[in-house]
C-alpha cells in the first residue's frame, strides 16, 4: 500500500473519530438541556408571573415588603440570632442563589440551608403554598431584576440543575 493511500486512510479514521466526538458532545449538552429542575421559575411565564404576584402579595409581602425592598437593616442580625428579611429586588442576595435552592428555603424554610446552630426567620411554607405556588412567587420576584441579574441567575440555575442530572 503507498504511502499516500495510508495517510488518506488515516486522516479518514480520524475524521470519522472527531465527527463522532462532536456528535456526542452535541447529544450530551442537548440531553442536558431538556434536563430541566423541576424548581424551574420562569419570569417569562406571564401566566406563572400573575399567580405569583398574587401569591408574594398574600404570603410574602407582609416581610419581604411589597415592593420587595425588603426589612431595614436586613443585613445587621437580631437579638435572637437570626436576620430581618432580605429584600428580593436586585439590592439583595436572592438572585445569588440557584432556583432550587430558593425553592428548598421557601418549602422548607431557611433552617433548611442555615447550617447546624444557625438561626433563621424564614418560616417553611409547606402544607400552605403549592410547589406551583412557590415557583409562581420565585418568578414573579425574578420578573423585577433587571437582564443582566435574570441573566446570571439563571445561569447559576442551568449549573445546578447540570449537577443535579449527572
Amino acid at each position: 500500500m503507498s504511502e499516500v493511500k495510508k495517510t488518506r486512510g488515516l486522516g479518514l479514521i480520524l475524521g470519522l473519530v472527531a465527527v463522532a466526538f462532536v456528535t456526542g458532545a452535541v447529544l450530551y449538552v442537548v440531553n442536558n438541556q431538556k434536563k430541566r429542575s423541576p424548581h424551574f421559575a420562569d419570569f417569562r411565564n406571564a401566566e406563572m408571573v400573575a399567580l405569583g404576584e398574587q401569591v408574594y402579595e398574600a404570603n410574602c409581602a407582609i416581610c419581604h415588603g411589597a415592593g420587595l425592598e425588603g426589612q431595614p437593616n436586613w443585613r445587621q442580625p437580631l437579638a435572637s440570632g437570626g436576620f430581618p428579611a432580605p429584600p428580593h429586588d436586585e439590592t439583595g442576595h436572592t438572585w445569588h442563589h440557584p432556583d432550587q435552592m430558593l425553592f428548598q428555603v421557601t418549602k422548607f424554610g431557611g433552617a433548611s440551608v442555615a447550617g447546624e446552630g444557625a438561626v433563621s426567620n424564614m418560616p417553611a411554607f409547606e402544607g400552605i403554598l403549592s410547589d406551583q405556588e412557590i415557583l409562581a412567587s420565585l418568578a414573579y420576584i425574578k420578573s423585577h431584576w433587571p437582564a443582566k441579574i435574570q441573566d446570571d441567575q439563571e445561569k447559576l440555575t442551568y449549573r445546578q440543575t447540570l449537577r443535579e442530572n449527572r
